[in-house]
Parts: C-alpha cells; sequence; structure tokens
C-alpha cells in the first residue's frame, strides 16, 4: 500500500456539484458557530440579569484575553487544515496523519505554558485592565483562573473538531456541537443561577461543556472508518513540523489577537475620553463584542467550509472547483453581512433591552452600534478570501487581509479620532478601517475571481 493511496475512500470535496458541496459545508459549521453564538449571548444575560453589571464589565474586560486564547487555538487548527486539506486532497494520507499529530504536540506545549505563566502575569494584567476597580478585578480573576486551567481541553478540542471538517464532517460537527452547547448552557444555568458561583460558574461550565465535546470527538474517531485512525497519534511524532503549521496558522491567529488588541485600544479610549458615562459605555461595548461576535460566526463558518473544499480541490488539481467555491462563498458571505448591518443600525435599542435594564446601558448599545454597520457587509468576503489564499498556501496574502485592519488601521483611527471627538470618534473609526480595507482587498484579489491559474501542490508546498 503505498502512502499515496494509504485508503481507497472516495473523497466527497472532489465529486460533489459545487453549490450542493458548499451547503453540506457551510450550513452545517454556520449552525456549529451560532450554537456557539448562542451560547456566549445567553451567558451574557444570565451574568448581567443574575449576577450585575460589575460581573458583566468583569467578563467583558476578561474578553480580550478569550480572544487570545481562541487565536491560539486557531494557530494550530487553521495551519493543520491547510496542510490536511490539501495532503487528503491529493490522496496522501499519512503525511495528512503526521500533520494532525503535530498538531496536538503543539497545542500541548502552549497551553502548558500558558498554566504555567499565567500566577505570575496573570494578576498584574487583570489589575491593569480594571482601573483599580477590586471588585471586578476579582472576578475576573476567577473567571479567567478557571479559563486558563481549562485550556489543554479547549485547545486539543479545537483541532479535532477543524480535523473533522477537513476530512468532510461538518454535518457530525454540528450534531456534536448542538449537544455540547446545550449542555454548557444547562451548565451555565446551574452554576450562575442554582448554585450561585457567580462567573466563575460560567467558566466551570464552559470547562466541563469542553471535556463533553472532548470525549466525543475522541470517539467519533474511534469508531469511525472513514477518517484518520487514533493510532496516527502514536505512530507520529508530536514534536515536529511546528513551523509549517504556525506560518500558515499565524496569520488567522495574529487577527483574532488583533480583535483583542482594538478591545484594549476601545478601553483605553473610553477611559480617556468617556467620563461619567464609562461604566455605561464598557458594559455596552461588552454587549456589543457579544453580539459581533456572534455576527462574525456565520462569516467565519462561510470562510472555513471554503478553506476545506478549496484545499481539498487544489490538492487533487481542481482549480476550477476551487474558484468556484470562492465566488459563491463571497455571495453568501456578503448577504449574511448585510442582514447584520441591517439589524443593528434599526434594531440596536431593543436588542439592548434583551441583555440590561439600564437605560444608559441599552441607549449606549445602539449609539455603538449605529456607526459600527455603516460598511460591515464588506467584512465577510474580505475573510473568505483571506481564508481562500491560506488554503492555497499563501500566508503573506491571508495576514495582509486579517492583520492591517486590527493591529495598524482601527487602533490609529480610535486613537486619533477619539481624540479629537471624545468617545463617538471611536466608533466612527470601525467604518473608516472597512472602507480602506475593502479597497485594499480589491487590490489584492482583482485578478483571483478571473483567473484560473494556481500553482501546483506538491509535497506540502507550492511549486
Amino acid at each position: 500500500m503505498s502512502m499515496r493511496h494509504a485508503t481507497k475512500q472516495v473523497n466527497p470535496f472532489l465529486s460533489v456539484p459545487i453549490g450542493r458541496l458548499f451547503l453540506l459545508n457551510a450550513l452545517p459549521m454556520t449552525a456549529v458557530m451560532l450554537m456557539g453564538g448562542v451560547l456566549n449571548i445567553v451567558d451574557g444575560i444570565f451574568v448581567g440579569l443574575f449576577i450585575g453589571s460589575d460581573a458583566l464589565a468583569a467578563v467583558s474586560l476578561a474578553f480580550p484575553i478569550a480572544m487570545v486564547l481562541s487565536a491560539l487555538s486557531t494557530l494550530a487548527g487553521g495551519g493543520m487544515s491547510s496542510l490536511m486539506a490539501r495532503h487528503l486532497g491529493a490522496g496522501d494520507h499519512i503525511p495528512a496523519g503526521r500533520v494532525f499529530a503535530e498538531a496536538h504536540g503543539l497545542v500541548l506545549a502552549i497551553s502548558i505554558a500558558l498554566i504555567a505563566l499565567w500566577p505570575v502575569v496573570g494578576v498584574a494584567l487583570i489589575g491593569s485592565m480594571t482601573a483599580g476597580n477590586p471588585k471586578v478585578a476579582e472576578l475576573a480573576q476567577g473567571y479567567l483562573q478557571i479559563t486558563i486551567i481549562g485550556t489543554p481541553i479547549q485547545f486539543m478540542l479545537g483541532i479535532h473538531a477543524d480535523a473533522l471538517r477537513t476530512e468532510g464532517q461538518a454535518g457530525l460537527i454540528a450534531i456534536l456541537s448542538v449537544l455540547v452547547n446545550l449542555f454548557n448552557i444547562g451548565a451555565n444555568w446551574l452554576g450562575i443561577v442554582v448554585l450561585g458561583l457567580g462567573v466563575s460558574g460560567s467558566a466551570l461550565g464552559t470547562v466541563a461543556a469542553l471535556a463533553l465535546g472532548l470525549v466525543l470527538v475522541l470517539s467519533v474517531r474511534r469508531y469511525s472508518k472513514g477518517l484518520l485512525p487514533l493510532s496516527v497519534l502514536r505512530t507520529h511524532n508530536w514534536l515536529r513540523g511546528w513551523s509549517q503549521i504556525i506560518r500558515l496558522g499565524l496569520p488567522l491567529c495574529l487577527s483574532f489577537i488583533g480583535i483583542a488588541v482594538v478591545v484594549s485600544t476601545v478601553m483605553l479610549s473610553l477611559r480617556l475620553h468617556a467620563g461619567a458615562q464609562y461604566s455605561a459605555f464598557v458594559a455596552a461595548y461588552g454587549v456589543v463584542t457579544r453580539l459581533l461576535s456572534f455576527a462574525f460566526l456565520p462569516q467565519m463558518a462561510i470562510a472555513l467550509a471554503t478553506q476545506s473544499i478549496a484545499g481539498n480541490n487544489v490538492g487533487a488539481g481542481r482549480n476550477d472547483r476551487a474558484l468556484a467555491t470562492l465566488r459563491l462563498a463571497i455571495s453568501a458571505a456578503f448577504l449574511w453581512c448585510m442582514s447584520v448591518a441591517l439589524t443593528g443600525t434599526f434594531a440596536g435599542t431593543a436588542i439592548g433591552s434583551w441583555f440590561s435594564d439600564d437605560p444608559a446601558v441599552i441607549n449606549a448599545i445602539a449609539e455603538i452600534l449605529r456607526p459600527m454597520m455603516l460598511i460591515y457587509a464588506s467584512s465577510g468576503p474580505i475573510l473568505v478570501l483571506a481564508l481562500y489564499f491560506q488554503s492555497l498556501g499563501h500566508p503573506g496574502r491571508t495576514a495582509a487581509l486579517t492583520l492591517v485592519k486590527p493591529w495598524l488601521l482601527t487602533p490609529l483611527f480610535i486613537l486619533t479620532l477619539s481624540a479629537s471627538f471624545g468617545a463617538p470618534g471611536i466608533w466612527m473609526a470601525f467604518p473608516l478601517a472597512e472602507v480602506i480595507m475593502l479597497i485594499f482587498a480589491v487590490v489584492i484579489g482583482r485578478n483571483v475571481l478571473r483567473t484560473t491559474s494556481i500553482q501546483t501542490f506538491n509535497n506540502g508546498e507550492y511549486r
């Protein structure tokens, strides 16, 4: 049996019509992402209504660190998926298994480092973020300590979910996600409302749900013949191949960390310019980040489906199918983002009342959403194009489309406009950055939709 054709499984990514294939992957992944978003929003409602505004502020201030953890999970999962998809498309199952094992070693090393560093830097970091508010600092510290301890489970579950997606099991992931997130909502209700554990109850419920999810995905892989077997984790070295995974996963990872940079810049600008409205705006912006995280998830689902389909087809030399997928995905992402923009523009007050009964917080939510939604419809297509380039093994173009806005444009505009116009200037920074990124994306990707020329993938690299 050759390495290239270790199994004779038919790869559906290469044979199913593109429209149907896109729906079979994008819809389940959207369900997966939306369930996570529903959990995030429901958890915010639990925290805001049953614990109080200090707890909501603490969880909001913890959001940048939570985004960093998500980014580190993406570092391994995104890079692994890009390589695995092309290997599987080419029929190279043994190299695909090697990459899968190497990703395990990478996430284990990252999680051990985080757990070791948190006692050293965690207290000081939380203290600086909470501006001397001891109650909020204590709540945020307890919440994040539990979250950090749970990172090995979170990261392992992330790469197993990414592997299943790359192997064409999006529907299965959706079913498992519904089960795990419903369990998570129930566990958070138990911890927050019934047991009265506060924000720690939320963190404990989430870790318990992640553990359940990891057990389920391991069981699926153990008993499913069409997937890479768990034995590849014993036969391949976990300590090799990290550099290639990191190189491909780094742009998307840094884009998530960039979101944390943007949130931190907003918090700093609010502290400097919001005056007496600071507390209301911090709570409101925490709600807005949850809402926009929810809106981002279907975009990410569409982009991940594009990555899986395009990667497999490019690995098999089916460049026409990869480009057809890109065109379809850009259209779908635009329609979703346009619906989000319209909802945020006209229903901000109604949405705000779900999270708080404080009129100042409700009005601040609506005030933040209106300007942020002006050019929001362009964000989804740009993300799809970025992950398409990642699936081809072009981290430079992916980095350009995912890093310029959160690391440069948005923080720069937030600081500049808030200094000139106060708190309202913060929210105008977002559409201004989106306009520039739209122009940038058109320049970078103007030839992609018109060409069928893609470099040949061979032995894990493009030639």
